[in-house]
């Protein structure tokens, strides 16, 4: 199966690059990688092309004008990019365990999207890992918060992994499906604008389009380097956006990824 890999990204290519190194440890590689820019400055541009330079990775730089926070738009422009079959979306400060994209791919099922969960590092942590640039974590490393979502188990995670249909812990930093069932609900939507819920309404679409939530569990782990919250002034439009798709049982957005397709 060929997939996709897409991080977004914004103004912080340390963190990227560490990301990016993981996933040349990755023992399954992606098709392609895709950095959904949401228009940083030229310093990720530069680190992208001395990256492209020495990996074996093939990197795509979607790049969209900085207009604040526009992550819908951002993914969006960077799936149309990929001809792949299955996409796995993370964010730009997730390292990756090296069976992040395997896990991925072999919990992948037709009717279904994968939500996968993190380990959270602590600032100090997060500062020892940018300065050293330090890949390696484990359930025994120190800074670990929420420490159980680091242990890798196929078999916990086949005695853990559960199919839902609720929105609660949906986050596009750990989340993959096949891509035909992200057109056909138009993609992610393009209305939304500052931080938050364009993942949550993308998830109600694919639900209401008959595609199930299943939550990955002891697999596809993933380590969040820690940052300052974004701010949540554009909450109260969001939800607007998305209590109307729950509402009106929405399985398409008029303002999606068809624009660039």
């Amino acid at each position: 199966m060929r997939v996709s890999l897409i991080i977004t990204t914004y103004n912080s290519p340390t963190a990227l690059l560490l990301v990016l190194q993981s996933i040349e440890r990755q023992s399954t590689l992606p098709l392609d990688v895709i950095v959904a820019d949401d228009g940083s400055n030229n310093d990720t541009k530069e680190l992208i092309k001395h990256f492209q330079l020495t990996t074996c990775l093939k990197i795509i730089h979607s790049w969209q004008k900085d207009k604040g926070f526009r992550a819908a738009k951002s993914r969006n422009k960077a799936i149309a990019e990929s001809d792949a079959d299955y996409l796995i979306l993370i964010d730009g400060d997730m390292i990756l365990h090296p069976e992040f994209v395997l896990d991925h791919i072999k919990n992948s099922e037709l009717g279904y999207f994968i939500q996968g969960t993190r380990v959270l590092l602590t600032k100090n942590a997060t500062e020892n890992a940018l300065r050293r640039m330090n890949l390696i974590f484990s359930f025994f490393s120190y800074g670990i918060k929420n420490r159980k979502n680091a242990i890798h188990s196929n078999l916990l995670s086949k005695l853990f992994t559960k199919n839902k249909k609720h929105l609660n812990g949906i986050k596009t930093c750990n989340m993959s499906f096949f891509r035909k069932d992200c057109i056909n609900i138009n993609g992610f939507d393009n209305d939304f604008e500052g931080w938050g819920r364009e993942d949550s309404e993308f998830a109600v679409r694919l639900l209401n389009n008959g595609i199930f939530r299943k939550n990955l569990r002891f697999n596809a782990i993933q380590f969040h380097l820690w940052h300052a919250e974004n701010t949540r002034a554009s909450l109260r439009q969001n939800d607007v956006i998305l209590n109307s798709s729950i509402n009106n049982n929405s399985k398409w957005c008029n303002n999606g990824i068809d624009k660039y397709l």
